[in-house]
């Protein structure tokens, strides 16, 4: 009897087996599967991680050219998460208001005939870059006036009072609160360029005792052309000479109350990268400013204005940045153009090819 059941148990765990095995049956084995299964990562060819990481972006909840996304709380926490985990440790407003829209409610410009805002869009800001251990620095009030006449000198009257307001505020309360960005943009010797930013960088600093300020101008290349227009490029373009020139003179006359320069990246081409960050860096050295580089995430070679960056020329610019010794890298900006949860769905994609770059 005991012989018997003997057979019974061993033929039923044999047919089991049969039943069971790939191998037999004329599959693979699991062993197997596991070895020629493809990898789904991306196969770089390039060396991995050569370029400067971003570590700050702008917040462009105040913009013409861009669509809204109309967040709440809940995404903007969500997008904050997502930038906490490759690294960015400093976001900023690029504008806290232009021209009638606002981000905050101000007394002054409210009374200036500005439009009430349904969110207090600074006062999350400070307090999510504090949640997540970000520094959060504050885009000065655009008037719009600057666009319409070229003289800079209209945007230091509003941000007398902006800048007192924003710092009892926002600045006096919330450690996440961590600096100035002068929202003017320039290109070229400006009218009243270097005395605006002398005065709005010294009021910034003379209020907040000593915290620092930036600009992030943009350099007049062939890409710098009128979003608006349909062309990509323009015939005449300033030579690295002239820039090195003019952005000499303007140094010479604002490094006193501006800490840091990230020129915007864009306007060049990717041949150009080199000859143009090298005066950049070297003229920041000279004046004891950081050089930092505003690495645009969005496409300025397309004629869909604007879209998500290819990754290859994002890369590309990161690693000049890197060649040329640069201090830090922010970007125009995470949320449009490399966040997973964007309304382009290009910019998650660019945020995974960033994170195998980087290997993070």
């Amino acid at each position: 009897m005991d012989s018997r059941r003997s057979f019974i148990k061993k033929a039923a765990l044999g047919i089991a087996a049969v039943a069971t095995s790939p191998t037999l049956l004329g599959g693979r084995s699991r062993k197997e599967e596991l070895i020629t299964a493809p990898s789904e990562e991306s196969r770089l060819i390039v060396p991995k991680g050569t370029g400067l990481p971003i570590t700050g972006t702008f917040l462009d909840e105040i913009s013409h050219d861009i669509p809204h996304q109309n967040w709440g709380e809940k995404e903007w926490d969500q997008d904050f998460r997502h930038m906490k985990a490759i690294g960015i440790d400093t976001v900023i407003d690029i504008r806290c208001g232009y021209r009638k829209f606002i981000t905050y409610p101000s007394p002054y410009l409210l009374k200036k005939g500005c439009y009430m805002p349904s969110v207090d869009l600074i006062d999350m800001f400070c307090r999510l870059a504090q949640k997540y251990d970000m520094k959060f620095m504050l885009g000065l009030y655009d008037s719009g006036k600057y666009w319409d006449t070229g003289d800079m000198s209209y945007e230091v009257e509003s941000n007398r009072f902006v800048i007192d307001e924003i710092w009892e505020r926002y600045g006096s309360r919330y450690k996440s609160f961590g600096g100035w960005y002068i929202s003017g943009e320039i290109s070229r010797a400006t009218k009243g360029a270097i005395e605006s930013f002398r005065t709005l960088g010294r009021q910034c600093k003379e209020v907040s005792g000593g915290m620092p300020t930036f600009i992030s101008p943009w350099i007049d290349g062939k890409k710098a052309v009128d979003a608006a227009s349909g062309k990509l490029t323009k015939e005449k373009a300033v030579s690295v000479a002239q820039h090195e020139k003019e952005w000499n003179e303007i140094f010479d006359g604002i490094h006193e109350y501006v800490d840091a320069c990230a020129f915007q990246d864009g306007q060049i081409d990717y041949d150009e990268l080199d000859a143009f960050f090298s005066v950049n860096k070297k003229l920041a050295d000279k004046y004891g400013m950081k050089c930092w580089t505003n690495a645009e995430t969005f496409d300025r070679d397309m004629p869909i204005r604007f879209l998500p960056i290819k990754f290859d020329k994002l890369r590309m610019k990161l690693e000049a940045a890197k060649r040329c010794g640069f201090d830090k890298a922010i970007t125009f900006e995470f949320s449009h153009f490399m966040s997973p949860q964007s309304a382009y769905p290009q910019a998650g994609h660019l945020y995974n090819r960033y994170k195998e770059y980087f290997n993070l």
